[in-house]
């Protein structure tokens, strides 16, 4: 039999929580138990634990901040549970997915797995939008909105399933940019299976303010460059594709400013065919044009990330301290 231990670190997002904790009240097999974790947070949720003690099993810590990584460890290392699931806070999970997961894996049993994010009908125009800028196939490739990664899967963390046994030989999370990842290399090298479990999705509510969504897209920049430093056959030419895209968007603009406004049309027909895919699957004039103004962001901060990492951790040889890398975990 399967119990899986739900592990969801915490920094001061208590009405994150509760839509969180509601969803898995009303998941339809509940073979698991919550160890929900407060990483130094002043906005603390332990009334929001109390008031699902009657619905859910919650095992709910207290401790000094660390950063999510270590958190994430802090649950694992206290959990009693076989499988660890990982949810970041500001997902909604529906309410069939322990049940499909379990059938996942009583069928095709895997060490460690991935599900998609989505959005769904009560999300703000904004919301769908990130949604769209993070998954599409124009912006990312659609390697995060569930399509078969190149060659091995590695599974993300505010969607992801470990054993406890992957969790005893491989250990958990360090404290570093693209920290998912790494740890899904290590799985992956140490023999263990993964595989991506399309239909064991979350609704993933991210972040609404876009200055805080270019600071999230820019770190998973300077994470790809952290994960190729660490495992150089780890980078694959759609990692490097938005830095690309940056360099020829503003040699487009500055040819078209100086030389000719034509060349900068391809331009025009990029962001034309995102405000078009949008507007297709989400039938939403003004999430259409949120959608460009999001993918907008997504390119120019994971992009510039990936450049600015490249110059410091490859030309420059410079390494991240702690302080530098706990600055972009808050």
């Amino acid at each position: 039999m399967i119990k899986f231990s739900i592990i969801i670190p915490v920094y001061n997002r208590p009405d994150e929580v509760k839509e969180l904790l509601g969803s898995l009240a009303n998941q339809t097999q509940k073979n698991f138990e919550v160890l929900l974790i407060e990483d130094g947070s002043t906005n603390k949720c332990e009334l929001v634990a109390e008031e699902f003690k009657s619905l859910l099993e919650i095992k709910y810590f207290i401790k000094e901040n660390t950063g999510r990584s270590y958190t994430r460890n802090y649950g694992m290392e206290r959990a009693s549970g076989n499988y660890f699931i990982l949810f970041d806070s500001d997902c909604i999970i529906p309410s069939h997915y322990f049940e499909t997961l379990n059938d996942e894996l009583t069928s095709n049993y895997t060490d460690a797995f991935g599900g998609p994010d989505n959005a769904n009908d009560t999300f703000t125009s904004m919301q769908k939008a990130i949604n769209y800028s993070m998954t599409s196939f124009f912006t990312t490739g659609g390697i995060r909105g569930g399509k078969e990664a190149m060659g091995k899967f590695h599974p993300r963390s505010f969607n992801m399933g470990l054993s406890r046994e992957v969790y005893e030989k491989v250990g958990g999370f360090f404290n570093m940019f693209g920290e998912d990842i790494d740890l899904s290399i290590r799985i992956i090298k140490a023999g263990f299976k993964t595989r991506l479990i399309k239909n064991v999705f979350v609704y993933h509510k991210r972040r609404v303010d876009l200055k805080k969504f270019f600071k999230q897209v820019y770190t998973f920049g300077l994470a790809r460059i952290t994960l190729f430093k660490k495992y150089p056959d780890s980078l694959k030419l759609v990692h490097a594709l938005p830095s690309l895209m940056v360099l020829l968007g503003l040699t487009l603009v500055f040819l078209s400013v100086f030389l000719c406004y034509w060349l900068g049309f391809p331009i025009v027909i990029y962001l034309l065919l995102i405000f078009s895919d949008s507007l297709v699957l989400n039938k939403s004039l003004s999430i259409a044009l949120l959608s460009v103004v999001t993918s907008i962001i997504q390119i120019c901060g994971y992009g510039s990330g990936f450049i600015i990492a490249f110059i410091r951790k490859v030309i420059l040889r410079q390494k991240d301290s702690d302080d530098f890398i706990q600055r972009f975990y808050k």
